[in-house]
């Protein structure tokens, strides 16, 4: 299965770095392969030092966590508890925050949600080796299933950071195209599929440096980690400002509330905290420019007084 999965995931033609046209416009076949599939691997996004910086990240992470030290001796010895998820990551992440600001990204983003695109939410998801769980078929979002002006961009998509990679055997798997289908009726799907290996599902392969995107609308979901290879995902989700805007919304990631532009862009200095933290750490590159900011006449430093105001900023996220 893995290895079919690895050869169709290949042969979808959704992957390779990310180019812009001489006027510098995101390449059209990229966005015309992500919205055919649902996603796409961006290869080669992440610097060396970004990949030695986030590795070193998780790994003080981990050593905050009694299960950092676990060594199982036997298949049936599992630690009681582990860490599988981390919200609020860009509070505890400096090398995520950055990833989080770069440039090429963010311009990603705008081709796809428009200048004005709204971050909302940032995860890190841990799976380790012969421990990680499986995560069950789903959908993301929650709002616009029903909306007369649904579409298939209408919940967002996440940015998926991989230092250490991801392949078949511990990585997401996306129903292709089903993110134009609507809500789907996923029990029917795995029902008539006999399991949750389902028709036209692929999987996300990555190597280490790699940054995914997946339309959150995909039908989507991982097997438990049988390999000897880790997965460490930087999550990072971005939807239409116009998905968002007025929209009275929450429970999932933050209480409910009514999403107003000043609400709007309580997540979104966060953004511009990390593309001036980016900037510093790699001042050869030039900084992304998020129009919203620009509008606003808004800029952002860097410094102990704002890693102080970013704490538990994921309580305000977007979640719809």
């Amino acid at each position: 299965m893995h290895g079919g999965g690895q050869a169709s995931a290949k042969a979808l033609g959704n992957r390779g770095p990310i180019t812009f046209t001489d006027d510098g416009v995101l390449s059209p076949d990229i966005l015309e392969a992500y919205w055919q599939t649902g996603f796409y691997v961006f290869e080669n996004v992440m610097r060396e030092e970004d990949i030695a910086d986030s590795k070193a990240d998780v790994e003080a992470i981990r050593s905050r966590h009694p299960a950092k030290t676990f060594e199982p001796e036997t298949a049936t010895e599992v630690p009681d508890e582990i860490v599988y998820m981390i919200l609020g990551l860009l509070q505890i992440s400096e090398a995520c925050l950055r990833l989080y600001g770069h440039p090429q990204l963010l311009a990603v983003a705008a081709a796809i949600n428009g200048e004005d695109s709204a971050p909302f939410n940032e995860a890190l998801f841990i799976k380790e080796p012969g421990l990680g769980a499986s995560v069950a078929c789903h959908q993301d979002g929650t709002t616009h299933w029903d909306a007369p002006d649904w579409d298939q961009g209408s919940h967002g998509f996440n940015f998926m950071g991989q230092p250490y990679g991801c392949t078949a055997a511990n990585g997401l798997w996306v129903v292709v195209g089903s993110h134009k289908l609507g809500k789907a009726d996923i029990k029917g799907l795995i029902a008539g599929a006999g399991s949750e290996r389902l028709p036209r599902a692929a999987p996300i392969i990555c190597k280490p440096g790699d940054v995914a995107i997946s339309n959150r609308q995909t039908v989507h979901g991982s097997f438990a980690n049988t390999s000897k290879d880790w997965r460490v995902t930087a999550n990072m989700g971005f939807h239409r400002r116009r998905s968002v805007f007025d929209v009275e919304e929450g429970g999932l990631h933050n209480a409910a509330a009514v999403y107003d532009s000043a609400r709007i862009e309580r997540p979104a200095r966060i953004l511009g905290y990390a593309i001036t933290a980016r900037h510093e750490r790699f001042p050869d590159e030039k900084p992304y420019a998020y129009k919203p900011h620009l509008d606003a006449s808004l800029s952002y430093a860097w410094s102990d007084a704002v890693r102080a105001d970013m704490k538990d900023y994921n309580l305000e996220d977007l979640s719809i």
